[in-house]
């Protein structure tokens, strides 16, 4: 009979965290373990297959073997036949092969046992250029771990509390012993019911399902220094996943990143900007004001600019955390009026006859003689 998803199994999605894929396998364990379900002719083979799905989706290389290959990828090298070499097998080092042969490694240590830190969290941020120059204070909402509020982090209901694992027995490991070509080797694993603490919570808190956390959205105020640059990565301490039994809480760390300005364009610590300007103040030159990160900008058009000529204003661009400011650069651009007056018209004939130009007037057009000759 074909082997069912290991992701199925679980219940779990592919993309799943190891602490959603340790939640799933938890939730599965109390439902369906033997002693819970005596009357469950099929709860023994039921428990054994969450518990293989389970050892190989918690095991990061097990896991990618089995996305990339299947229950192929994860069957034990035991099992080929020992066609080729020992390499073949997926063995490490000479000594991890005697250990898994002999049964000499002991179950870890459980990762929850004990007080531990919460995990460090990382969010995004955007902001303007205008915060980047002056500082700003930004809310930001992240999706973290919290005590849970039923049981206070104890993972129980009122009345319950810690008891003898019944698939360890208390001695927080299981072993298994199989036949292979060398004889029996025994492998000494971490209970998956208990952890390897070999207690199990009775009465587990139905919030929390026992972890003694629950994920809930906090808002977080972050403070932007002025000068900052993109890239930057703020710590801030405290504001990570509430830690397990009393451990401290994790850190937030944040990246900043710079939004696209609607006028400027960035170049490093240099802006640039395009300012739309008339034939009359390009060439006669003329004194006006442009937008700046901090409010309005004089400059100095001088007589006889070219359309597409760049000014440039020393130190008005973005600051670094040290006060240095690059430049901001000004591209001009001369427009052309397209809806001329006679006595606009008039003026600037005279001012080609006085600069020696002559200008010749365009033809009519098709449809203009059509007219006169009905008129």
């Amino acid at each position: 009979m074909a082997k069912r998803d290991y992701y199925e199994i679980l219940g779990v999605d592919r993309n799943a965290s190891q602490e959603e894929i340790k939640r799933a396998f938890r939730r599965l364990v109390r439902e369906y373990h033997p002693d819970v379900r005596k009357d469950d002719p099929e709860a023994n083979e039921r428990f054994k297959e969450i518990n293989e799905a389970y050892q190989v989706l918690s095991d990061p290389e097990k896991r990618a073997r089995y996305d990339r290959y299947g229950h192929s990828g994860v069957e034990g090298a035991i099992r080929r036949d020992f066609e080729g070499d020992l390499g073949d097998f997926g063995f490490g080092p000479f000594e991890d092969l005697f250990e898994t042969f002999f049964g000499t490694r002991r179950a870890p240590r459980a990762e929850w046992e004990g007080p531990q830190r919460g995990d460090d969290l990382k969010v995004s941020l955007e902001i303007s250029l205008e915060e980047a120059v002056t500082g700003a204070e930004k809310a930001v909402e992240v999706r973290r771990l919290e005590t849970c509020p039923s049981c206070f982090g104890t993972g129980t209901e009122r009345g319950g509390g810690p008891e003898t694992c019944p698939t360890c027995r208390g001695r927080g490991e299981v072993r298994h012993s199989r036949r292979t070509a060398f004889g029996y080797f025994t492998q000494i694993t971490t209970c998956p019911q208990c952890g390897g603490t070999g207690t199990v919570l009775r009465n587990p808190c139905r919030e929390c399902g026992g972890t003694g956390r629950v994920y809930a959205r906090r808002e977080v105020t972050v403070k932007i220094p002025p000068g900052i640059e993109e890239g930057t990565r703020l710590r801030i301490p405290g504001e990570g996943s509430a830690g397990v039994q009393g451990g401290p809480r994790g850190d937030l760390y944040v990246y900043v990143a710079f939004a696209p300005h609607p006028v400027f364009e960035r170049h490093g610590r240099d802006l640039l900007c395009e300012i739309p300007i008339s034939m009359i103040q390009a060439a006669l030159g003329d004194e006006i004001e442009i937008p700046g990160l901090e409010g309005p900008i004089p400059l100095t058009i001088p007589p006889g600019v070219q359309p597409g000529q760049t000014l440039s204003l020393e130190g008005k661009g973005l600051p670094d955390r040290n006060g240095r400011r690059g430049d901001l650069y000004v591209r001009l651009r001369v427009e052309i009026p397209r809806d001329l007056s006679p006595e606009e018209q008039e003026l600037l004939v005279k001012l080609a006859k006085l600069r020696g130009q002559r200008i010749k007037p365009p033809s009519k057009s098709l449809l203009e003689k059509v007219k006169e000759l009905f008129s």
